[in-house]
């Protein structure tokens, strides 16, 4: 009873004789003064007003403008908006209510009386869309990064020029990401309108001294490609300047396919016939992996280290078997190497009037005199080509007769042979291949024949020789130009006659199979002797 009725005069003594305390705190739904929620004053404020007040504060963050500079004279303006600006902690406005009206009386006396003395301010934590920041720095490192230019060589018939190069500036995203995201968590401060990127400078590489000892030929290598057409010379030559010039710096890697596409006649090509699924077939940059393989094997005399290398489909005959780069843009064919020397190295390519193309490794040679390189191809299995495939063509008309060579089939492999003072001192395997076996295809027009013209053709197609389907498709189509006129008779007389032996041929073929056939049957007068002998 002594300790109840203490403690009840201690609140009537409470109530009395500090009347400001419940003045203070008269209604008690709402917030006691002197509470901020960062900088918004929500004193005397319900929960829902003080959500509100910051609501309309965050609003004004996210409409506020800032600018991001990278230099004086470079910068862009964004808004709190762009970075997805959001209040991330609401619960805070419970905690602020709670001050002054949670605990007993004397814990709310108390906290109460700190808040004539000082303020209670309460972290106000903005969350940003990190999607929204790294989009907002890559529109920064689009407009301010300045690539480098390297020192770079360029080969004249006096020597070798040295142009100089330029320091690049580059955005460092990462750095400028948490100086971004510092300024979020200060609640934008009002010094903060403006925020310095962090941009670095990207030196170039090479120098005057450096390149000057470029000198030596390290590899080089010539293919011929005098049996081109012009629209094929035409890519070998285009193809080999987008690479002639190329200065590559110890440890780069140098990607073909990205320095001589896109494949299109803007970039300098033409169509012109290459391989594709077993078919030579009209494509814009045919002929481009002469090019490709004729840098390939002067990078293997240079004894570059080649990172990515593919065979064709079908063998090629401009270098020995393994011995070849393909390039296939749409099939993922690349060819890539690296410069695995302590010095930088120069390509330098050129064609010819007689149709030649040569590629030369120049650097700096470390190898002794006495070393020497070469490549030798080794065939282990050749898959000759299997029967004439012959296929009809609906979008030919009837007499076209079209015949793509067949391809014989092959498996190889490279020897690297290392030589020192003459003597073999290494021979060791650099790549194998296997080439497709592809018959002699041959198309004939489809378009427009009438079912009598269709059984002439499979009559023609059914001999399987090549001579015949010409005959009677080259017959048909006189017969059909002739219709009408006064040479109509012979001409339908010498389809006739050419479908006549079609069929002579066929039944040839068919008595020579039968004989044979028997005489497989046939016992042999030598198995007789040795078993009437048994």
């Amino acid at each position: 009873m002594k300790k109840f009725f203490g403690g009840a005069v201690l609140v009537i003594l409470l109530t009395f004789l500090l009347p400001g305390v419940c003045s203070q705190a008269a209604d008690s739904r709402t917030i006691a003064n002197g509470v901020y929620i960062g900088t918004v004053d929500v004193s005397g404020m319900t929960v829902s007003e003080a959500q509100a007040a910051v609501d309309s504060r965050v609003q004004q963050l996210r409409d506020r403008e800032l600018v991001l500079e990278a230099s004086a004279d470079q910068s862009i303006t964004i808004t709190g908006a762009d970075l997805g600006i959001a209040w991330d902690n609401r619960f805070v406005a419970n905690q602020a209510y709670q001050l002054g009206h949670q605990g007993n009386i004397v814990q709310r006396y108390k906290a109460l009386k700190d808040l004539e003395k000082s303020n209670q301010v309460y972290e106000l934590k903005l969350s940003y869309n990190n999607e929204a920041l790294q989009e907002v720095l890559g529109r920064c490192s689009e407009s301010f990064n300045k690539e480098k230019v390297n020192f770079t060589l360029s080969r004249t018939e006096e020597g070798f020029n040295i142009s100089d190069g330029q320091i690049g500036y580059l955005v460092d995203t990462d750095e400028s990401a948490n100086v971004i995201k510092n300024v979020i968590s200060s609640e934008w401060s009002e010094d903060a309108e403006h925020i310095q990127l962090s941009v670095k400078e990207d030196k170039p590489l090479g120098s005057h001294e450096e390149l000057a000892m470029v000198k030596d030929v390290l590899g080089t290598f010539t293919t011929s490609y005098k049996t081109s057409g012009s629209a094929r010379s035409a890519n070998v030559a285009n193809g080999c300047s987008l690479l002639n010039g190329t200065t590559i710096y110890p440890g780069e890697e140098l990607s073909v396919l990205d320095k001589i596409t896109p494949f299109t006649e803007a970039n300098g090509y033409f169509p012109a016939g290459s391989y594709l699924n077993g078919l030579v077939v009209e494509s814009v940059g045919g002929g481009i992996c002469q090019v490709s393989t004729t840098l390939y094997n002067a990078v293997l005399l240079a004894e570059l280290e080649v990172t990515e290398r593919h065979n064709h489909s079908m063998i090629v005959n401009y270098v020995s078997p393994s011995a070849d780069a393909a390039i296939a843009e749409s099939g993922g064919k690349n060819f890539r190497f690296v410069n695995n020397t302590e010095h930088p190295i120069y390509i330098d390519g050129y064609t010819t009037p007689d149709k030649h193309i040569t590629f030369t490794v120049y650097g700096v040679e470390t190898r002794p005199a006495s070393h020497q390189v070469s490549y030798e191809s080794e065939v282990l299995e050749t898959i000759p080509a299997s029967a004439d495939d012959f296929r009809f063509d609906g979008s030919q008309g009837v007499g076209y007769v079209g015949v793509q060579s067949a391809h014989v089939g092959y498996k190889a492999q490279l020897w690297k042979v290392v030589k020192e003072d003459g003597v073999v001192t290494e021979k060791t395997v650099v790549n194998s291949s296997t080439y497709k076996m592809v018959p002699r295809i041959v198309t004939i027009g489809t378009a427009g024949a009438d079912d009598g013209a269709m059984a002439q053709l499979n009559t023609a197609v059914a001999t399987g020789d090549v001579n015949t389907v010409k005959a009677v498709a080259g017959a048909i189509l006189g017969a059909r130009q002739a219709a009408g006129t006064e040479n109509a008779a012979a001409a339908n007389q010498a389809a006739q006659d050419a479908v006549n032996a079609a069929n002579a041929q066929l039944a040839a073929q068919a008595a020579a199979a039968q004989a044979a056939a028997a005489q497989a049957e046939a016992p042999s007068e030598d198995l007789e002797s040795v078993n009437s002998n048994g």
